[in-house]
């Protein structure tokens, strides 16, 4: 049996062009609970609200998800992570928008998405994206909390 190589090849001992922190606002408007956050830095973050976490050193694209996950995943290689979220059908991601097939794949997946009214800046690391960002959620509760984040579209 071949296993899928880490994502990373080493551990992250400093900040990277991916390091881009969802602000504590989001969670306090959403007022959900995740079971797992799927893209967490080493040390986490304490505002999100998630009963466990995946770093780099868990290696989230191989590890098991389980339960309603948060994800904001690496900007620079985004396919990996969105595939496995679209096959998890279970949580909330903020994901940049880009002309790319995951994009088409997850706008036509996701139960609903949403807009958030202002551009979000970062906290941490590369706190200025220069995309525009959207939350895409699968699962009735999920939905429900990005409609506190901006205008919401539903899956036909």
């Amino acid at each position: 049996m071949t296993s899928t190589p880490p994502l990373f090849g080493a551990a992250q001992t400093h900040a990277t062009k991916d390091d881009h922190y969802t602000p504590a606002w989001v969670f306090e408007r959403m007022g959900i609970t995740f079971d797992l956050d799927v893209c967490a830095p080493p040390s986490g973050i304490p505002w999100i609200p998630a009963a466990r976490f995946l770093t780099v050193a868990d290696d989230g694209l191989t590890a098991p998800w389980s339960g309603r996950v948060w994800m904001n995943p690496p900007y620079s290689n985004c396919t990996p992570w969105v595939d496995k979220f679209i096959a998890h059908r279970h949580g909330i991601c903020l994901v940049p928008h880009a002309k790319s097939l995951w994009h088409s794949r997850l706008w036509d997946e996701a139960d609903a998405l949403a807009q958030p009214p202002k551009r979000i800046i970062f906290v941490g690391g590369d706190k200025d994206v220069s995309l525009p960002t959207f939350f895409a959620a699968f699962g009735e509760e999920c939905v429900e909390a990005i409609g506190s984040l901006g205008v919401v579209r539903r899956a036909a």
